[in-house]
């Protein structure tokens, strides 16, 4: 390897090429074109088996992919290709039939603008929901216009290791290949992992079966502005269906069902699959005018997540890294994230500049620990849905596998026990979800009805840093190309970031212990920054708030009550857009808007 003298590695004759990347899709196009961005100078090789154009399922996205795609220089692309927005979905799931709606901006405040639109303003809250056989064509095709190297067609045999190294990869045709670095992106095929013996847990009780087709005319269920909607998501007593619109005529149907109740009811893929579309009301209105692409698919669909992600000279990516059941639409984002950082923790690890054991032990810990946050609000979602009245058994089962309450107080502390990751340091999320939300579906779960997570900080007004037991350690960030290794605190496992939300938080308590003047303070922050779409400074606010519970929750901050003092209050209308679909309409009669248009009852 040859230096530039600012840390940037350049190539020289030792291997043919830096870095070998298995799998063309999201992943192995976001890891290359973050490499040829930052490096120009790097030989990148993709290596995919299948021919593309070739469709796939996982097309609902969720907005942390966006600014993503923004960095690989891709959004625009991909707004170009008219794929529908998703401003959320809609659900029937929980402890009644009741239909009800998640979003990540409030529809009532949406703008109609014409398309393609830039990312920026509401679209910078908003996802897309991606038919798979041109967004991953597109992704390739944009690695190459910064000179990734890309073959199709190509199959990789076997992976060439030597204790705990990959030192080559052998193709189909016999031709073996080497490089400096190499990135598994090759999805459930797990190549790497089991050339090099890498242990993988299975959450059995999420064991289930994919079956899905395409539609052409079917119906949108919904109808926002130009060429939004949400997904829809319908419980049914043995599983549930995903209804995605891909674009102006072409959906993505599909039924997610326990592999055990597949094989026990005897039916045939399509049998079940046909069945369980008509059993639906809105889902079987939806399609009635529709006719299939008769291009019936079915497959595995189980949770796992892998030992580690991470080795002296290669990488685990997207699928290849762990799979999280498709109930929280999370896998295309864990696939672009931990595809970004791979990339970032290459080009850091290149220029030599920061510890290899701790970048390695950064990528390994962030991602496993995501992965496994959506693994447990998995099993959390299963075991709550009342409405599976064939899977009470399968449902129970899974809540004493985790030793799970239903108990939305006992379920958070259960969950929480996990930690707190994010895609962009400082923000409080849990899983998919900000902490606001995952407390709401947690409360709309709850059999009882009555029981609330609640927030650590309503009920009191005086709020103090506590960092006593605590040293100081380093959390990184991923900006321009480098991870930067930016001061925490540590206390055991737990991290508090002293940068982004958290650590303007903290700056804010070195300030007061008022609760009314942290609040003030939040709100002058978030108008100060002059970021944001119109209406969405209280949802900006909201994070800080959040961040402020989680503190509490790991004891970086203490709370108390003065009875002179006015209190804190927090409630659900200060948080993320759940709310039934009967406040849905509401909210949009009160605000005069005429852009949305239901197309079932």
């Amino acid at each position: 390897m040859q230096s530039d003298g600012k840390g940037i590695v350049t190539p020289n004759s030792a291997c043919p090429y830096d870095v070998i990347i298995v799998g063309g899709g999201p992943g192995g196009a976001t890891a290359s074109t973050f490499l040829k961005k930052y490096n120009p100078n790097l030989r990148v090789l993709v290596l995919e088996k299948a021919k593309f154009p070739r469709d796939h399922i996982g097309e609902s996205q969720l907005p942390s992919i966006s600014p993503i795609l923004d960095e690989m220089g891709c959004w625009d692309k991909v707004e170009a290709a008219g794929f529908p927005i998703k401003l959320g979905a809609s659900y029937t799931w929980g402890r009644d039939a009741d239909q009800w709606d998640f979003d990540f901006y409030p529809v009532e405040q949406w703008k109609d603008e014409p398309r393609p639109a830039k990312f920026a303003g509401q679209r910078r809250y908003t996802a897309f929901q991606v038919d798979r056989a041109i967004y991953d064509e597109l992704l390739l095709n944009h690695a190459r216009s910064l000179g990734v190297e890309a073959r199709e067609g190509t199959l990789v045999r076997e992976v060439l290791t030597e204790g705990d190294r990959v030192t080559g990869v052998m193709l189909d045709n016999g031709q073996k290949l080497t490089a400096r670095w190499y990135i598994d992106a090759s999805g459930n095929v797990n190549l790497f992992r089991r050339a090099l013996g890498v242990g993988v847990d299975v959450t059995e009780e999420l064991k289930n079966v994919a079956i899905w087709d395409y539609w052409q005319n079917a119906e949108w269920a919904e109808n926002i502005g130009v060429g939004g909607t949400r997904v829809q998501v319908r419980s049914l007593p043995y599983g549930w269906v995903w209804f995605i619109p891909l674009g102006p005529t072409r959906t993505s149907v599909g039924l997610i069902t326990p592999a055990e109740h597949f094989k026990k009811s005897g039916k045939e893929a399509e049998e079940l699959y046909l069945e369980a579309l008509h059993s639906q009301p809105q889902i079987a209105s939806l399609i009635a005018k529709g006719t299939r692409e008769m291009k019936l698919e079915a497959t595995k669909d189980w949770s796992q997540l892998a030992d580690r992600l991470v080795g002296e000279n290669w990488f685990l990516v997207g699928e290849a890294a762990g799979f999280a059941d498709p109930i929280l639409a999370a896998g295309l984002s864990l696939t672009h994230s931990s595809a970004r950082d791979a990339a970032y923790t290459i080009l850091e690890l290149d220029r030599g500049n920061i510890d290899g054991a701790w970048l390695r032990g950064r990528y390994n810990e962030r991602h496993r620990t995501n992965i496994g946050q959506h693994i447990r609000f998995g099993q959390y979602w299963y075991s709550a849905n009342g409405c599976f009245t064939d899977l009470q058994e399968n449902c129970s089962r899974i809540a004493a596998e985790a030793g799970l309450k239903l108990d939305p107080k006992k379920a958070w502390a259960w969950l929480a026990q996990g930690g707190f990751i994010s895609e962009s340091l400082g923000l409080p999320s849990f899983g998919s979800f900000d902490v606001a939300s995952a407390k709401q579906i947690l409360d709309r779960f709850d059999p009882s009805g009555a029981k609330k997570v609640g927030y650590q900080v309503s009920g009191h007004n005086v709020f103090k840093l506590n960092t006593r037991g605590a040293t100081r350690g380093k959390v990184g960030h991923l900006e321009n190309g480098e991870v930067r290794a930016l001061d925490c605190w540590e206390r055991g496992e737990a991290k508090l970031p002293l940068v982004g939300i958290y650590g303007a938080v903290v700056k804010v308590l070195e300030r007061t212990s008022d609760g009314k003047e942290i609040i003030d303070a939040f709100y002058q922050i978030v108008r100060s920054s002059g970021t944001g779409a119109e209406g969405g400074e209280q949802s900006d606010v909201s994070l800080f708030i959040q961040a402020l519970d989680v503190m509490i929750e790991k004891y970086w901050v203490t709370r108390e009550v003065d009875k002179k003092r006015p209190m804190v209050t927090i409630t659900d209308e200060n948080q993320r857009y759940i709310r039934s679909r009967e406040k849905t309409k509401e909210a949009l009669t009160a605000a005069g808007t005429s852009n949305v248009t239901f197309n079932y009852e």
